[in-house]
């Protein structure tokens, strides 16, 4: 990819940040019903998105009525206008406004396993991904529990980068380049921390690893289940999804998942991703309406079969 000039670069910055911080100005509720107001206008005029979701809606769920799929791929994008309209909420959030729109009923549960860990010595990897708010979840997670460091691939813009570290840091969260800080991660899992990662997007094959998802394989990071195999960590498959009925968030989350250990370390990979996948998906059954449908989540194919998309 050509490197962008600074005349693009800060003409993306100026649009990204006329939009967070118009949004910003806004209350809560009227910044976040504009945002989902703004992304179903683009469920209609992004076809070569929308015809990403119904493919992908059309794999995972090939039993499905046309109409339902439909019904589930505008919900994506109503869910990604609601992360659009909270985020630009995070700069004047306070711990207190936090616990008013999420429910973080799991605190307890997470207190016993981290009570578990801290006994055992033992670090967690959050396997989460892009379902509900993936932003919030963070954010809260740090406001009302404790701050956690995630691994993340940098934007290609360094200012709208640095725009969005500064937001997700707010109360304490470390950012960690996913290309170069794989030294850190193992570092602060050993030392019995907490680390993040979107585990739910297609991967490169030299990253990634197949294992079955929606009941097609799926090229999945391997970097979760490597760095759990390799600090003796658990992984937690955890997400901050929408509840419609009482307008709120709340955590949804899979089971603990301790990574295998047989002493063939690819063959221990692969079980581990499989495992930690196969949570994510029981989760997105659940709320298939709040998932990222747009992505090419089954881009990557073994070597010799054709294309999906």
């Amino acid at each position: 990819m050509a490197k962008k000039g600074n005349a693009v670069i800060w003409a993306e910055y100026a649009a990204a940040k006329s939009l967070i911080g118009g949004l910003g100005l806004l209350p809560r509720h009227a910044a976040v019903y504009l945002g989902v107001a703004v992304a179903k206008l683009c469920f209609h005029l992004l076809g070569k998105l929308r015809r990403t979701g119904l493919r992908n809606l059309e794999i995972a769920f090939p039993d499905a009525a046309e109409e339902e799929r439909r019904r589930m791929l505008k919900g994506t994008f109503e869910s990604l206008g609601r992360v659009l309209g909270e985020v630009s909420q995070f700069g004047k959030a306070t711990k207190e406004s936090i616990a008013k729109i999420v429910d973080f009923e799991l605190a307890q549960e997470l207190q016993d396993l981290w009570a578990r860990l801290k006994e055992e010595k033992r670090g967690l990897v959050i396997t989460t991904g892009h379902l509900g708010n993936w932003e919030l979840l963070v954010f809260a997670f740090a406001a009302l529990y404790e701050p956690m460091a995630y691994l993340a691939r940098p934007i290609d813009n360094p200012l709208i980068e640095d725009l969005t570290v500064r937001m997700r840091t707010r109360f304490g969260n470390k950012p960690l380049n996913k290309t170069n800080s794989a030294l850190t991660a193992i570092r602060l899992l050993r030392q019995g921390e907490f680390v993040g990662v979107l585990a739910d997007v297609n991967a490169h094959p030299k990253e990634g690893v197949f294992v079955p998802f929606f009941g097609v394989p799926a090229c999945t990071t391997a970097g979760p289940a490597t760095l759990a195999i390799r600090t003796n960590s658990l992984l937690f498959p955890i997400f901050c999804v929408y509840d419609h009925d009482t307008g709120r968030y709340k955590i949804a989350h899979g089971k603990v998942v301790e990574p295998a250990d047989t002493g063939d370390r690819d063959a221990d990979i692969t079980a581990t991703t499989a495992e930690y996948t196969a949570e994510i998906e029981k989760i997105i059954r659940q709320y298939p309406d709040q998932w990222l449908w747009i992505h090419k989540r089954w881009k990557t194919r073994p070597r010799g079969e054709a294309p999906l998309y």
